[in-house]
């Protein structure tokens, strides 16, 4: 799977334009009162104002074995959430390394090189070196319902996980990360999950 657009909602609009656009210099391709969208290598997010916004968590692909050096880059412009001391998390289960920080909204932003995809290394790290939105986080209280929608109408299959507590639904090139907010938070930092436009 590919996530091409992915649209979330925010109560801090200019907040949000400043710190993609200049503390992380993404390519800005649209912007308009309400709205603004940015380039993430082959997809395109957009975040839209709204009064209710929740928090999200969602992950962005980078080549697969050069998350050291986006560690690197990143620390020079975000704090970034350890985990039990490391600021470099390893899923080994997926033969992935992840690193994560907040946005001005408080949504969890990641980092994900995952070595199956064998996506080579770019010689610099920077902002152009983001490959694609790789995961959007999905809370919900039935994963079961989520990914029958999702098998009988694209196609897709259980990846990693499970239909009760956590269920990454798709491929390594795009996910939906289902979690049961009444029996798990996100990781890295046990943030509260909320179901979320």
């Amino acid at each position: 799977m590919h996530i091409k657009q992915l649209t979330l909602y925010t109560t801090r609009l200019s907040e949000q334009l400043d710190f993609y656009t200049n503390t992380l210099s993404f390519n800005l391709i649209n912007q308009s009162e309400t709205s603004f969208t940015i380039e993430l290598g082959t997809s395109r997010l957009t975040f839209e104002f709204s009064k209710s916004a929740k928090s999200y968590h969602y992950a962005l692909c980078i080549p697969s074995k050069q998350e050291v050096d986006a560690l690197a880059w990143l620390k020079e412009r975000v704090p970034i959430i350890s985990h039990e001391g490391h600021e470099i998390q390893d899923f080994d289960f997926w033969n992935a390394k992840a690193i994560y920080f907040y946005d001005p909204d408080k949504n969890i932003v990641e980092f994900i090189a995952r070595r199956d995809l064998k996506i080579e290394k770019d010689v610099i790290f920077s902002a152009s070196s983001i490959k694609s939105i790789a995961e959007i986080g999905c809370p919900t209280f039935s994963i079961e319902s989520i990914f029958l929608h999702l098998k009988e109408n694209i196609g897709l299959a259980l990846y990693s996980g499970n239909l009760e507590r956590f269920g990454a639904i798709g491929t390594q090139t795009g996910l939906f990360i289902c979690i049961n907010p009444t029996v798990k938070n996100w990781f890295p930092n046990n943030d509260k999950a909320e179901i979320a436009d």
